[in-house]
């Protein structure tokens, strides 16, 4: 039975981080050709990046309504929906006339992939709780963290033998084949008897509870601005590593795609050890981490230090938001059950609100310096520790609440 279970556990792990993915595949993966778009529109650095700024405000924007919508409608008929609008916004994005309409299809593009993330993530609540849902989450991250290893590098391949506009026409594929799943191979899990009110006031007053909620509040701000910090590093990389360190589009999305690995590594830490080391102990650790890392890019880009100096705490600060990202969800959705939908859209929102801010930040010194990349991974590394002081940890656990995790 335990086998059974297991590999109905992976197969169903298997198809959420499917979805999960679209987060990674539709941020990343156009992201060798950010040289390429700035040519084709005779545009700027800072606007392309604006693009990936739309983007980021639709996913996060987008998971509070898909949140709150698969609350009241279950979780497939919203994800539907989404996946229909994110093939079309696709093709809309690979023909656009110009950078403005690139800019606004993005957003488009990122509200519908908001559904994905969100409602993947209410579908593990639905099913779990306590260290089944740290294991399952831990599970679900290794396929999903799979996206920022293999969509740069997807995007690479692509541009090898056709333009920007091929990248995109990919992304409506992917969508497409979403679309064929949540039709045939996702089941309802949200039964009628636990869905909120079809009620807007309801929904604000959910929110509201949920804010007041010091815990969860604190988990939320220490998640959210660490992976907005991620952010910063995914809008900032194409131009450092292709023109200031003068790599190809090969080797950038090598690269870059390698802190997919990191990813993987910092989550399955956790959710291998979860049972021997505590969810509150993981997230201590990888925000120190992310601390000490972030210091040490920003030493490297004051020196202007070899690749290899500037790759290695970019790899480990990237590894420390596996291990944050995979403590920090378990811990705030623990005592969500009523509200999953929108206690995961809180958790999705900020980072992509907070990225979408200090995205086209990373570019106003210029493509020929990483000093801002560092200031600003720093300052999130900071601030999501201060966070974690002021609001976690300033509240009491007995020692077998926090060896729990509880």
């Amino acid at each position: 039975m335990n086998k059974n279970n297991n590999q109905r556990n992976v197969r169903l792990a298997l198809l959420l981080g499917l979805f999960s993915t679209m987060g990674p595949f539709t941020i990343d993966m156009y992201l060798p050709a950010f040289p390429e778009i700035v040519e084709h529109f005779g545009s700027t650095a800072s606007f392309v990046q604006f693009s990936l700024t739309a983007c980021l405000l639709g996913l996060g924007l987008g998971q509070l309504v898909m949140g709150s919508l698969s609350d009241v409608h279950g979780r497939r008929i919203p994800l539907l929906i989404s996946m229909a609008v994110y093939v079309v916004s696709s093709l809309a994005c690979a023909f656009s006339p110009n950078i403005w309409m690139l800019i606004a299809f993005r957003f488009i593009q990122g509200f519908a992939a908001s559904a994905g993330i969100v409602i993947s993530r209410a579908i593990a609540r639905d099913l779990y709780s306590g260290s089944e849902l740290t294991k399952f989450f831990s599970l679900l991250l290794l396929v999903s963290n799979l996206g920022p290893l293999a969509a740069p590098v997807a995007g690479s391949g692509v541009l090898s033998f056709t333009t920007w506009v091929g990248v995109f026409i990919a992304l409506a594929l992917l969508g497409t084949y979403l679309l064929i799943m949540t039709k045939w191979r996702l089941r309802e899990t949200l039964p009628t008897d636990r869905r909120s009110p079809s009620n807007f006031a309801h929904q604000l007053r959910s929110y509201g509870t949920l804010l007041r909620d010091r815990q969860f509040l604190g988990y939320m701000l220490a998640q959210g601005i660490m992976i907005a910090g991620v952010f910063a590093y995914v809008s900032g990389t194409p131009f450092i590593y292709q023109n200031i360190y003068g790599v190809s589009p090969t080797v950038f999305a090598l690269l870059f795609g390698s802190n997919g690995i990191s990813l993987i590594i910092g989550s399955q830490l956790v959710g291998r050890m979860s049972h021997r080391i505590s969810e509150h102990a993981f997230l201590l650790f990888g925000l120190w981490l992310a601390l000490i890392a972030s210091a040490a890019v920003l030493v490297v880009a004051f020196v202007q230090g070899p690749l290899f100096t500037l790759v290695i705490p970019l790899f480990l600060f990237v590894g420390a938001i596996g291990i944050t990202s995979t403590a920090a969800f378990p811990l705030a959705m623990e005592s969500q059950a009523k509200n999953a939908g929108s206690a995961a859209a809180l958790l999705g929102v900020i980072p992509f609100v907070l990225g979408a801010v200090v995205a086209p930040l990373v570019g106003i010194a210029g493509e020929n310096t990483a000093v801002p990349l560092g200031v600003i991974i720093l300052l999130a590394s900071t601030t999501a520790l201060l966070a974690y002081f002021l609001l976690i940890r300033s509240n009491h656990y007995s020692p077998s609440e926090a060896h729990s995790g509880r």
